[in-house]
């Protein structure tokens, strides 16, 4: 039933309920300010020249806190990894990225440096003077590509290409896409969302949840989850509906991942489904779009699979938006 002439559908009520016991966004104005001036700038540029095509990633996993004064919480496998890639890419396509990321999870122009780099690049004298390593020097075996990325990162934030924004919990992230998908509102199909994060299923309501940390001599703890709303829906609909839509699905099950990818495209009104399995995610993936599957594959180590999905996922948003989003 329309929410207009009735009582709410439960999706809805369960979208506004999400939002209203949420904690307040950390930072809430400083992001607010950042997408608009961001935001402000692509559109001068549009004006100014060719329209500049937007594009929101999302990446690495979210955290369901399980106290208000967090010790303990569930986490959600994604290192990152794929969302980065795939920026860096958007960026070379010519697209504006606003990377929304899991804090400490893998970052744009950044895949090549050693995981331990900040004390890499330092050492003691015989006098414990400190001396610093040229960050090449480190690099050694990688020094062509990490020039390339310094300088294809300079770029970026130099045009007003690369906007980063950081979450940890489910709390987080939902707010911010949404925050997100409200700024690019005005792209229309010039925008487009690359929804790669892993984002959690279930989560405890802010208000059910211990204030402090859980007391493990209390005994077994019985906790229960309630399911997060699935906000893809709402996104297409309510908050960018002219945007073209991309989301992942992730299964361990080979024979139920293709199906789960038509149901997700068909339930939630998305354009595109990039369907990977867990054994083998880095190596092939499935775009899955309306009565086509076009399989993505890892030529060899030395190039990335992420070059050839946003490739071909350039095309299909250029077709998208020279169709006027049908």
């Amino acid at each position: 039933m329309d929410s207009r002439n009735g009582p709410e559908a439960p999706q809805e009520s369960n979208v506004k309920s999400f939002f209203n016991s949420a904690p307040p966004l950390r930072d809430g104005d400083l992001i607010c300010n950042k997408l608009k001036e961001f935001m402000d700038r692509i559109s001068l540029s549009s004006e100014n020249g060719s329209p500049v095509r937007v594009v929101c990633v999302t990446s690495g996993g979210t955290t369901v806190p399980l106290e208000q004064r967090c010790v303990r919480y569930i986490d959600n496998f994604s290192s990152g990894h794929r969302g980065a890639a795939s920026t860096e890419y958007f960026v070379k396509a010519g697209y504006a990225v606003i990377f929304v990321y899991r804090r400490g999870s893998c970052q744009p122009y950044c895949r090549y440096l050693p995981q331990d780099s900040f004390l890499e690049f330092f050492d003691l004298t015989e006098d414990s003077t400190i001396q610093v390593y040229c960050i090449l020097q480190v690099c050694q075996s990688h020094a062509t590509m990490v020039k390339k990325a310094i300088r294809d990162y300079r770029k970026a934030v130099e045009e007003g290409l690369l906007l980063k924004i950081p979450f940890t919990t489910i709390f987080e992230y939902l707010q911010i896409l949404q925050m997100v998908a409200k700024s690019m509102s005005w792209t229309a199909t010039r925008g487009m969302f690359y929804l790669a994060a892993a984002v959690s299923d279930f989560y405890v309501p802010w208000e059910s949840m211990a204030e402090h940390k859980i007391q493990s001599a209390a005994g077994p703890l019985d906790m229960r989850l309630t399911q997060v709303p699935k906000m893809l829906s709402v996104l297409r609909k309510e908050w960018a509906p002219s945007a073209f839509c991309i989301s992942f699905k992730l299964e361990t099950d080979p024979g139920i991942l293709l199906q789960k990818a038509d149901m997700a495209m068909r339930k939630y009104g998305m354009h595109v489904v990039v369907a990977n399995e867990l054994a083998t995610y880095k190596e092939e993936v499935i775009i899955v779009t309306k009565g086509r599957r076009t399989a993505v594959r890892r030529h060899n180590k030395e190039t990335d699979l992420e070059e050839q999905l946003v490739y071909l996922l350039d095309e299909m948003h250029y077709e998208y938006i020279k169709q006027g989003g049908a």
